[in-house]
């Protein structure tokens, strides 16, 4: 899942961008309504978090825009504003759910998953190719039912390619599925993930292979 994080204070917005990516998400994290609505333009996203009190601007006033284009997405208010009037006026503006601060980071997760548990959500899919399965509700990759160790972004990678397997994925949709904007990125780090993953799905015995579209990008698919 790719997640916008809209939060001002630098502290707060470092230990929810961590939490989430410890939790397998990609994260953009921006600090102001105009930088978000950027953001909205030339990504899509599975959820948004968003503080009310920003520097340009109340939260809330970003909600009835985003509904106004059509654009669904679950979006979870966080706001140190906690008393019921704010929590009503959270809600009828648009957002999905209301979060008080301060919050443990496991119910701001299972608030997420309770967002994203919709029909139309891609997280809860399993996916299979060859002997491979990969159960995006539990976050886990395994062949022939022994679990895959997978780290984060191999695992993000993974899934990219399961989602279109058969058809090639362009080297800047991987970086999109497994880098936020503010994670620095080597030259050839996407190509080591590749390298990595492609060793333990054949050590494992996947079934599947990946295979690289030169100058495009990659391509996994059963194996012959």
């Amino acid at each position: 899942m790719r997640v916008l994080l809209v939060e001002d204070e630098p502290e707060m917005a470092t230990a929810l961008a961590g939490a989430l990516r410890n939790h397998d998400m990609v994260v953009d994290q921006v600090a102001t309504l105009g930088l978000a609505s950027e953001a909205l333009i030339d990504n899509s996203y599975s959820a948004i978090l968003l503080d009310r009190q920003l520097p340009d601007g109340d939260g809330l006033s970003l909600i009835p825009t985003l509904r106004a284009k059509g654009l669904m997405t679950p979006i979870i208010v966080l706001t140190a504003r906690g008393d019921l009037a704010q929590r009503v006026a959270g809600l009828d503006s648009g957002a999905d759910d209301y979060l008080g601060k301060p919050f443990a980071i496991a119910e701001l997760m299972a608030r997420l998953r309770a967002v994203l548990r919709r029909p139309s959500d891609l997280s809860e899919e399993i996916l299979k190719l060859g002997r491979l399965c990969f159960d995006g509700a539990h976050r886990q990759a395994s062949v022939a039912g022994v679990d895959l160790n997978l780290p984060r972004r191999e695992l993000l990678v993974l899934e990219a390619l399961l989602r279109r397997s058969g058809r090639t994925v362009a080297r800047d949709a991987l970086v999109h599925a497994v880098y936020g904007f503010e994670d620095e990125i080597q030259s050839n780090a996407l190509d080591t993930h590749i390298s990595r993953l492609r060793r333990k799905l054949i050590d494992a015995d996947a079934g599947v292979e990946i295979h690289t579209i030169r100058g495009i990008g990659y391509l996994i698919n059963r194996s012959p």
